[in-house]
């Protein structure tokens, strides 16, 4: 069964977070299973240096600036850009199981926007084409990768989310919450925040 709406950006997401983090370096870079969790709130493991590293991704598609591509309601994953960090603080309105931003155990939030500018159809076609196919035709418009370190992010958080608006977002079937922070408010107050910039030109094929 082909994967749709954000099950699908994640997983697009983590391949090309995967090879990205390949070519920079990292070793053994393993990615988690799609649609499958083990609780610990983690999609990528790979070894830098010597250094076991792991992260969760989270992939944001609110990263278009051409108008009529955003105004194309076949593009689902081609949305306004807007300078703000969306953080899960309620993973399931139901139970009111904490967000990952409370509950991973990776090291890292890798955060990387995206947009998009393919139907859904054809990104969930691509996804299961081989990597030459997928990054040489996969088509992203811009993009742009930030690493922010999962504990300060953490600790962070806990203090000052309420701060924050908060929007309900449909996700993989269930009903969860996030809080919008502001881009430059949580650079200036999560030490260790490092903005790569954009990654995927860097491993298309031509």
């Amino acid at each position: 069964m082909a994967l749709t709406g954000s099950p699908l950006i994640h997983e697009v997401g983590k391949r090309v977070l995967g090879r990205y983090l390949g070519t920079a370096g990292a070793r053994d870079v393993e990615l988690s299973p799609a649609m499958r969790t083990d609780g610990t709130g983690i999609d990528i493991r790979r070894i830098e240096g010597m250094t076991a590293v792991t992260a969760k991704v989270r992939v944001d598609y609110y990263f278009g600036h051409d108008q009529a591509k955003i105004a194309n309601r076949d593009l689902t994953f081609y949305s306004t850009a807007t300078a703000s960090y969306a953080l899960e603080a309620i993973a399931d309105t139901a139970t009111r199981a904490p967000g990952w931003v409370l509950t991973s155990l990776a090291d890292q939030l890798l955060y990387y926007r995206i947009a998009l500018p393919r139907p859904e159809a054809e990104i969930a076609a691509l996804l299961e084409s081989p990597d030459g196919v997928f990054f040489s035709e996969l088509g992203v418009d811009r993009d742009e990768l930030r690493i922010v370190p999962m504990r300060a992010l953490r600790d962070w958080f806990e203090r000052s989310n309420d701060r924050y608006t908060p929007r309900p977002v449909i996700t993989g079937g269930r009903s969860a919450w996030y809080r919008i922070v502001p881009m430059a408010e949580l650079d200036a107050a999560v030490p260790g925040v490092t903005v790569v910039g954009p990654i995927y030109s860097l491993l298309a094929v031509r």
